[in-house]
């Protein structure tokens, strides 16, 4: 099914041409359409019939293994086949893949009718194909180097697979356990292509020769230390060791953007928001601190990595890689765009500091960085809309 040959004929219909046109296209969709329900439920208290969970977890589960796993697929789909010059899903096959993905997604407003033994099959046999889909093409060409990406997805499925066993009652913690572990693996997978992303961007971006600075060293403490962080969440939440290890953690990320840093990419809209995104989830490392040192809400720290840095880096990837997968210029990209990344940050600002000055308007914090959220991904959508689904303008396959 994965290693055909690249077809050299385009398709009336590519919309299932390859993954990241339908991922991307149905992670912008769901990402309108489940913050408009999180608003609903948090302004008036209405409740979804997910077995009786909690608004606020149905939120979390759904914007890590819905939202965010849509993007990191369509993204990898696209980047596999770069690296290693193997077809990875399309047509029908990517057809069932989104399929899996969609139903995930729907299944849990039947209630009752659709058993939650069944969703949780579903969701993870999503993740299961996927994992298939990436791995076959990167260990037939012997890329060993990737196999950290393959093992953060199995990691994944795992997170996904606890946080079901919490929500059927097997594990106490499960749920907990399942959501941060998904959180700080979606973090881990970010870190992990950005680092090999961004930095290309950057020097081929600007416009003029720069070389950006990468330590090896401080690519392996970053991610040493940032394990040890995720296990330490996990089991002691919160306590001086993980504020102690966030603080590292912020240092090390913090020496990364400064040796990525070249004054050139405030002219590029898609090289500042991915930097700006990056920026977001270093401070998320301070605000986890400031948890335990002045007792803020951990919920900014979640939304300073989820909102700000997950949410930015996703729309920034998709608006670059949309472009170059269509054949379109990543150096002229639409100036509507502009405007998006800038409504989106300002949510993030809305929604991470906010609070912090502010707890007499949080509910009108939090409505108003839900409503810059829809606002910035509609105005993707409807600009990316007709580039996901038409043929590419070289008229190339893909």
């Amino acid at each position: 099914m994965l290693n055909i040959e690249d077809p050299q004929v385009t398709s009336r219909f590519p919309l299932f041409n390859l993954g990241f046109r339908p991922f991307f296209l149905g992670a912008a969709i769901f990402a309108i359409i489940a913050i408009a329900i999180w608003m609903t439920m948090f302004v008036s208290g209405w409740k979804t019939q997910v077995y009786g969970l909690a608004p606020v977890t149905w939120h979390a589960h759904e914007m890590i293994f819905g939202y965010a796993m849509a993007v990191i697929t369509g993204f990898l789909l696209a980047a596999v086949k770069n690296w290693t010059n193997i077809q990875t899903p399309q047509g029908f096959p990517l057809f069932l893949l989104f399929l899996l993905w969609v139903i995930a997604r729907v299944a849990p407003f039947f209630g009752q009718s659709v058993p939650i033994e069944v969703i949780a099959i579903l969701d993870n046999l999503f993740l299961v194909l996927l994992f298939i889909s990436v791995a076959l093409p990167i260990i037939k060409t012997k890329q060993w180097h990737n196999v950290a990406i393959l093992s953060k997805l199995l990691l994944m499925l795992a997170s996904n697979v606890v946080f079901y066993l919490g929500l059927l009652g097997v594990l106490a913690d499960g749920i907990r356990w399942g959501l941060y572990s998904g959180l700080y693996l979606i973090l881990a997978l970010i870190f992990t292509m950005a680092r090999r992303v961004v930095p290309f961007f950057i020097e081929k971006g600007v416009g003029y020769p720069v070389q950006v600075k990468n330590w090896k060293w401080l690519d392996i403490s970053s991610l040493v230390f940032f394990l040890l962080f995720w296990i330490t969440d996990i089991l002691t939440p919160d306590s001086l060791l993980v504020a102690l290890l966030a603080v590292i953690l912020y240092v090390l990320h913090g020496l990364r953007m400064f040796g990525w840093y070249t004054k050139g990419i405030w002219r590029k809209p898609l090289l500042w928001v991915l930097y700006l995104a990056y920026g977001f989830m270093v401070i998320g490392f301070l605000l986890k601190a400031a948890v335990f040192a002045f007792d803020v809400s951990p919920f900014l720290a979640v939304h300073a990595f989820a909102f700000g840095g997950i949410g930015l880096m996703t729309l920034g990837m998709m608006s670059r890689v949309s472009l170059g997968h269509t054949g379109r210029s990543i150096t002229e990209p639409p100036r509507q765009m502009t405007w998006a990344f800038l409504i989106l940050i300002s949510g993030a600002v809305v929604r991470v500091f906010f609070p912090l000055f502010d707890q007499s308007h949080y509910t009108t914090w939090i409505v108003l960085s839900q409503v810059l959220w829809i606002i910035s991904f509609s105005i993707f959508l409807f600009i990316y809309f007709p580039m996901l689904t038409r043929q590419r303008v070289d008229g190339r396959y893909g």
